[in-house]
């Protein structure tokens, strides 16, 4: 399958999103919700696999990062948060270990931990 060329729309928003939060500001709604769903296929694109889910709620889910495949029910790893958190996590805005800290973060399973892999930008 070809790499999938990068969403100009979904880096616009990640842009306008970062520039936000740089400036102290609340990011637009939308804006964020492109960036954080970008952000996502982002991590599936530069870790393909299907070990852990990852759910930005209510923006989307992926299935990323190699290991044991499951294919019914829930994934034995799971990590969940909002399009914020998210955002912040995969541009560096925020480090893994003090998301889950404190709670922004809900990571459980073996290979839950996605702190090698972030930040994306």
């Amino acid at each position: 399958m070809p790499a999938r060329k990068p969403d100009p729309a979904g880096e616009a928003s990640v842009a306008a999103v970062v520039a936000a939060l740089d400036s102290g500001d609340d990011p637009e709604r939308g804006a964020l919700r492109s960036a954080a769903r970008f952000l996502l296929q982002e991590l599936e694109r530069a870790r393909p696999g299907r070990s852990v889910e990852i759910r930005v709620v209510p923006v989307a889910a992926v299935q990323a990062v190699a290991g044991p495949r499951h294919t019914r029910g829930t994934p034995p790893s799971v990590v969940e948060t909002d399009a914020l958190t998210w955002v912040r996590l995969a541009t560096g805005r925020l480090g893994w270990d003090e998301a889950v800290r404190s709670g922004s973060v809900r990571a459980s399973g073996s290979r839950s931990d996605l702190s090698a892999f972030l930040p994306l930008t």
